[in-house]
């Protein structure tokens, strides 16, 4: 573990990548309704959204966030053989621009810290970028916190 710690720490500061891009579907926007019973109109009534300012239907912001999982599971960053890793938390989120049924959306990150908690585990501060075709403003900007145990 302490080869790994050493390693990540060397990346501090440096954009460790960015995935690929990814469909919003008003059937995902729909799923993701379903499961957390948030039927607001803006996200699952094509007609009635489409007079509002954003034209037409977006996804929930936590779903937007919800997909840098994924998103992030597509950029390779070596973390050895971890017995396990979590998501800890978040410090910050922000959700300054939506993300348009139809759209694309991808992630990327910077490694912000990196340090030992425990004795046998990693904590990455990481600031997450998830990005949407076409828009020069961010969908979902959030600091994210995962640990990994060895």
């Amino acid at each position: 573990m302490e080869e790994v710690l050493e390693r990540l720490q060397g990346l501090v500061g440096t954009e460790i990548g960015v995935s690929d891009w990814m469909e919003i579907t008003q059937e995902r926007v729909n799923l993701f309704a379903d499961a957390t019973d948030d039927h607001q109109f803006i996200h699952v009534n094509p007609e009635l959204a489409a007079q509002t300012p954003f034209g037409g239907t977006i996804a929930h912001g936590f779903l937007t966030l919800s997909l840098i999982v994924p998103l992030l599971m597509q950029i390779p960053l070596d973390v050895g053989y971890p017995v396990m890793g979590i998501n800890y938390g978040l410090n910050k989120v922000r959700f300054p621009a939506p993300v348009p049924v139809g759209k694309k959306v991808r992630a990327r990150y910077t490694l912000d810290a990196v340090e030992q908690v425990a004795p046998n585990g990693i904590q990455m501060t990481r600031t997450v970028t998830v990005e949407v075709e076409d828009n020069e403003k961010p969908a979902c900007v959030a600091e994210s916190l995962v640990r990994l145990y060895y």
